[in-house]
């Protein structure tokens, strides 16, 4: 057996401590079915020597300079959020760098999970692949990264670009990618430890949100419910979706009533709605800003609406996510 290979692990900020995890697991299981180390992580930040994930935990990392180039494996980005709005423009413009000096040589595999698409996109490095990505961007990477053939389903492998969407779709991503390194039992293997008991397409879309998931199956209501995920910012018409699923208006509220109990209206609304709340929660958007990218006008009507929903108007609801945070820091002050 050669050496192991190599796989670096590019924690972003924001990042899922679930994806880390479950990343560390496959690797680490995949070595201990062979019996021996096929596979060497190190995971790096493009910020130093430290990485803050989503929940606000920082790790230890190696600095983004310490990678070493002249090692061909498999670098993976682990991100969790929007990095345009996270990543500062010195780290950014490194990591660009390196990206782009890593995609010239064809015997590394550049990957990504959650929204990590974005930033090799960004970089022109998806250009002419097909590329999995958290579904709640995927509409906005379409329309900014063009040569990039963005899908719906769990993750994609093309050539030497691997990525996955949100979530466990990282654990089928890696199991099919180690298929294909060491076969279709050892793979099994894998995924039996890991206490699967099958392995997913990667044709399968992504999940639907349990809020937006019909009692009863319907397929013109799932093809209206995704197209309205997909368009938060510009919010369709009613008598548009009806048109674009082959429904009248009224057809398409009865599909509504009779499966979630609402008009599609209230819903899209609701949707528009809770997406804004994650935004104020896990980014560092502007207040109007996130107005404007969940489909509102002005800033007073997205505040009026919010509260009106979520009884808080949205300045509280990020300063009620942040309040613990500082809490947090002063009483770790006070400890000293």
């Amino acid at each position: 057996m050669g050496n192991p290979c190599s796989v670096s692990l590019i924690l972003l900020p924001g990042f899922s401590l679930f994806t880390l995890g479950a990343v560390r697991a496959a690797f680490t299981i995949a070595n201990e079915v062979e019996g021996e180390t096929l596979y060497r992580l190190r995971q790096y930040s493009p910020e130093g020597e430290a990485a803050l994930s989503q929940c606000g935990l920082t790790l230890a990392a190696e600095p983004l300079g310490r990678l070493n180039v002249e090692q061909p494996g498999l670098l993976l980005l682990i991100a969790d959020e929007r990095i345009d709005e996270r990543l500062d423009e010195e780290a950014s413009h490194h990591l660009g760098q390196q990206l782009r000096h890593l995609g010239r040589d064809s015997s590394w595999v550049l990957g990504a999970c959650g929204t990590g698409a974005q930033v090799l996109a960004q970089h022109g490095l998806l250009n002419g692949y097909r590329a999995a990505i958290d579904w709640q961007l995927q509409a906005e990477a379409a329309q900014r990264y063009p040569d990039t053939v963005f899908t719906q389903g769990l993750y994609e492998l093309d050539r030497n670009r691997i990525s996955a969407g949100a979530g466990a779709a990282v654990i089928d991503l890696l199991l099919h990618w180690l298929g294909k390194r060491h076969g279709s039992m050892f793979a099994a293997e894998v995924a039996v430890a890991l206490g699967l008991e099958r392995l997913r397409g990667g044709d399968e879309r992504q999940p639907v949100p349990a809020s937006a998931q019909p009692a009863v199956g319907s397929t013109r209501l799932r093809d209206a419910l995704e197209l309205m995920a997909a368009n938060l910012a510009e919010p369709l018409p009613a008598e548009d979706i009806a048109q674009l699923v082959g429904v009248s208006r009224r057809q398409l509220e009865r599909l509504f009533r009779q499966h979630l109990d609402t008009f599609p209206s209230r819903y899209y609304l609701e949707l528009r709605l809770k997406h804004a709340r994650r935004q104020l929660k896990q980014t560092t958007l502007s207040i109007q800003q996130v107005g404007l990218a969940c489909g509102f006008s002005s800033g007073s009507h997205f505040s009026t609406t919010y509260r009106n929903y979520f009884a808080c108007t949205p300045r509280e609801e990020r300063a009620r996510h942040t309040m613990p945070l500082v809490e947090a820091d002063n009483a770790g002050e006070e400890m000293k």
